[in-house]
């Protein structure tokens, strides 16, 4: 059987430091996109000069339209998706050959995203997760601001593979970006849902903030990493503190 052709799909914004590394990973495919969100650094130059085709795309507030703009502008028919910060491994590669030869009636596949803190694998504590990216043109749209998710009517499929993820270099830079994702999510609370009680925001802001500690560092074993397991469970548990502050600080002259 004829093996079918793969366009990669990266999002990017001033990633100069992450993306040869990126798209060396993926030298492989039929063809590489890049949706660079109008970088001011060399990451546009650095995408071109590896062979990939820049497409500019300002950022409209929500990630689901940077994946979409990547997915319709692809050559071929099946679209990995992949940020800037991402490593594709050779297994990853094999097994993806394997799942694009067999006659599957699939429209997405999973894959595993494992997650690298500091240099140092997170296996657990829950970061190590699957991720559907690998989504077949014409039947897949993705959906959702921060966290967006593909939307598809059809069989979903298992690649049993990693791709490897090195979110931030350091602590500083974790919050930087996380702080700009807490202020879309806060917005998107205030849109979807309006003005909250009191008791709500306190509840989200201070229970939901625990709950998602526990279950990262206790209910998910992240306490099997040590500090690195204690650091990051916390600083994902304090992204939700922040998103509710920001949304308590969007709100704060009505009456809650």
């Amino acid at each position: 059987m004829e093996k079918l052709k793969v366009t990669v799909a990266v999002i990017t914004k001033n990633e100069e430091k992450n993306i040869a590394r990126c798209l060396g990973s993926v030298k492989w495919a039929d063809e590489i996109i890049v949706v660079d969100g109008f970088s001011t650094d060399k990451t546009a130059e650095i995408s071109e000069s590896m062979g990939a085709r820049v497409i500019k795309h300002k950022f409209s507030g929500t990630f689901a339209d940077d994946r979409n703009v990547g997915t319709e502008n692809a050559g071929n028919e099946w679209v990995l998706h992949i940020d800037a910060d991402d490593v594709v491994t050779e297994d990853f590669r094999t097994k993806l050959a394997d799942v694009l030869t067999s006659k599957e009636d699939v429209v997405v596949y999973k894959f595993r995203r494992k997650n690298f803190f500091l240099g140092h694998s997170m296996d657990h504590g829950g970061f190590h997760h699957y991720i559907p990216n690998m989504v077949k043109k014409g039947f897949v749209h993705y959906e959702g601001d921060v966290h967006e998710v593909p939307v598809y009517k059809g069989y979903a499929g298992t690649i049993d593979a990693d791709i490897e993820h090195y979110p931030f270099d350091s602590i500083g830079q974790f919050v930087d970006r996380q702080n700009r994702y807490a202020e879309i999510a806060a917005k998107k609370i205030l849109k979807n849902e309006g003005v909250l009680p009191v008791a709500r925001v306190k509840k989200e802001m201070i229970g939901k903030t625990f709950k998602v500690f526990w279950k990262s560092y206790v209910k998910k074993q992240g306490y099997k990493e040590g500090m690195y397991g204690l650091v990051f469970g916390a600083l994902f548990a304090i992204i939700n503190f922040l998103k509710w502050a920001k949304y308590w600080e969007l709100v704060r002259n009505e009456k809650l």
